[in-house]
């Protein structure tokens, strides 16, 4: 009978901190955004397995206090406006308390609107178009650079390291394409570079023949691709040799991709793209590298930004000691420290300031070559 008394006791005893969630697992929930299936499939995963990465380093770093463990709700955008603003409406049923994405500015831009009425802070790796941090949302954040800076910085090298006179530029009628080839447009006409002609093809073109015969009849220096997809890019890169385009290729930050060179092969050597700077030297890259290459392979264009973008999310968590979004982000604007992609320090409108410089592909490699502050890199 004493027995039977002292186990009830016990059991009694033991159940007091569950009655009471003493020792509840509490867990910090994050979203990330971006194409999971479809053309923009690898740009959308290495999104999702940079913040992955982030919350491994956060986690081996002792987490953040009052949590148990970090949890991440990725979600697929698809670059799709309408499933983008759903995917932004499921993560705020399940509660997150910041969004790292999206892919495409014609998601981001009204995903973003969703989120802040909210009041979830999001942080894009990827999207370029100026709108994205202008429109003045109090909890958007940008961790890559911006079209109006990349347009002219473009332009630049190739009016001072190609001598270029003459350009022919297309788009794919995206937001960010577009945003982007027409910002290229204005700033060659401003450094008297003359656009010989300006044309469009559509999202899933496979034959480009049409706009490449035109643009080979033109003769420019400078053949522009503004692509939203390095799928689309390879493709019209791999066209333009075959038929015989002697203008020089240059193209944008969505070319910066492994699987551009890969589809590309021989027709992907010796194109420019223009892309943000990174140190892969530093202490910080290396670490980041290391642990995203051990488990998902290759580095995509914006898997390193995602993670800086999470890491700032954390930390800022973190320093303020709360997930109140006011408080994270005051927090977030007091960052200043050396990222794996960038040296982080968000300016008030939530821009991180952007680095682009010109990448040559040779040998199956994204080499640097120019820069805008010391011209041609010996």
């Amino acid at each position: 009978m004493k027995k039977q008394v002292l186990s009830i006791v016990v059991m009694g005893l033991m159940l007091v901190p569950f009655l009471f969630g003493q020792v509840s697992a509490k867990t910090l929930k994050i979203g990330s955004m971006g194409p999971l299936t479809g053309p923009y499939a690898a740009d959308g995963n290495d999104i999702k397995n940079g913040v992955l990465t982030a919350i491994k380093v956060i986690e081996d770093q002792g987490g953040i206090p009052g949590y148990d463990k970090i949890k991440l709700f990725p979600q697929d955008t698809a670059c799709d406006p309408k499933q983008a603003v759903a995917a932004a409406n499921k993560l705020i049923n399940l509660e997150v308390v910041g969004v790292i994405g999206a892919y495409c500015s014609s998601s981001t831009i009204p995903a973003s609107a969703t989120l802040d009425e909210e009041d979830i802070i999001m942080i894009t790796p990827a999207s370029t178009h100026q709108d994205v941090t202008d429109r003045g949302l109090e909890y958007m954040f940008r961790m890559c650079g911006r079209d109006d800076a990349q347009a002219p910085a473009a332009v630049k090298f190739m009016k001072e390291a190609l001598q270029a006179k003459t350009i022919f530029i297309v788009d794919d009628k995206t937001t960010y394409s577009q945003g982007l080839a027409e910002g290229v447009a204005k700033a060659s006409k401003k450094m008297g570079i003359k656009v010989l002609g300006y044309d469009h093809v559509n999202q899933g073109d496979k034959d480009f023949s049409a706009i490449l015969t035109m643009a080979k009849r033109e003769g420019a220096d400078i053949f522009y691709m503004s692509l939203q997809n390095h799928s689309t890019g390879s493709l019209m890169a791999i066209q333009a040799k075959r038929m015989g385009l002697k203008a020089q290729i240059v193209s944008q930050d969505a070319m910066f991709h492994p699987n551009f060179i890969k589809v590309a092969k021989a027709a992907g050597e010796g194109i420019y793209v223009t892309y943000g700077y990174t140190d892969r030297t530093t202490d910080a890259y290396k670490a980041y590298e290391k642990i995203f290459t051990s488990k998902y392979g290759e580095i995509g264009a914006y898997g390193t930004y995602a993670y800086d973008g999470a890491i700032a999310l954390l930390k800022s968590i973190k320093a303020a000691g709360s997930t109140d979004p006011k408080k994270v982000k005051a927090a977030m604007l007091e960052l200043d420290y050396a990222g794996a992609s960038k040296h982080v320090k968000f300016q008030k409108n939530g821009d991180s300031g952007s680095s682009y410089i010109a990448y040559k592909i040779v040998n199956g490699e994204y080499v640097p070559y120019w820069t805008p502050e010391d011209g041609v890199i010996k």
